[in-house]
């Protein structure tokens, strides 16, 4: 069969006036995409596209893509529109050995850049994160480092996942419930369907709700508190980077490297 004239839609990810691009590849079984609603960034690995293009056919999707639009055109709303699907560039599917998941992004200025819990270089590392680092020295005996920029960890195979992918500034939880839910829920089954073991870290009970979608027979959930402030005391001790690189060497795969380089760079 020939190959399809690509489809020009407008952009989910660009705050205005975005440049008309081209849509990804869609499987021949795929049905085209709606006129104005954006597929997938072109960027992602292909592993990505085989699992989540079919998700941008459903009706939610189209939804989702609307409501975004229109919260960029009137309000500040962050990770900024490039980065959104960066958990997704940084790590493919074939390549995922933890699936880190958080909830939403920060909705400061500055800093999320499209991996939970990440703030981008220059940024002070959040709460949260100080406590993750406190943690990685425990645990492993690594000692902090001075930003909080953690996609080395991405490309090391931790998918660092926020639930819902968007939210508006100063407003935590504000596009909860808009379908960024049932689309990251594709992901992490697409993750459970790997034949591979890999661990899924689940912090905090939110985290935790997602445990029904995942195999325990086939893959290992380390669990715990959240790092917050609000529940550190029952986080510290948890050990969690020396459970997972003990659950990947049971499974012959690579422990995770989780010494971060000592300046960020983009």
């Amino acid at each position: 069969m020939g190959k399809k004239k690509p489809v020009e839609t407008a952009s989910l990810f660009d705050e205005e006036k975005p440049p008309v691009a081209d849509a990804p590849p869609a499987p021949d079984e795929l049905p085209p995409l709606p006129p104005g609603v954006p597929g997938l960034p072109a960027d992602l690995h292909l592993s990505w596209h085989a699992a989540l293009d079919p998700e941008t056919r459903k009706p939610y999707w189209a939804d989702l893509a609307k409501f975004v639009t229109e919260e960029r055109k009137t309000q500040t709303v962050f990770p900024p529109a490039a980065d959104v699907f960066n958990a997704f560039r940084y790590t493919p599917l074939d390549t995922v050995k933890v699936l880190l998941l958080g909830q939403d992004p920060y909705h400061g200025p500055g800093q999320a850049h499209g991996l939970c819990f990440s703030v981008r270089p220059g940024v002070a590392p959040p709460p949260s994160l100080r406590n993750i680092y406190k943690e990685l020295e425990s645990d492993l005996g690594i000692p902090p480092v001075k930003h909080g920029y953690l996609a080395e960890w991405a490309k090391r195979g931790v998918l660092m996942l926020n639930a819902c992918m968007t939210v508006r500034k100063g407003a935590a939880n504000s596009h909860a419930g808009k379908g960024w839910e049932l689309f990251t829920d594709a992901a992490i089954r697409a993750i459970n369907a790997q034949t591979r073991t890999v661990v899924f870290l689940l912090w905090g009970a939110y985290a935790q709700k997602k445990i029904p979608l995942i195999d325990a027979a086939q893959h290992v959930i380390v669990k715990s508190a959240h790092p917050s402030p609000f529940s550190e005391a029952k986080f510290f001790g948890t050990r969690p980077f020396s459970k997972i690189n003990a659950a990947l060497e049971a499974a012959r795969e690579a422990p995770i490297d989780w010494k971060l380089p000592e300046r960020a760079e983009e």
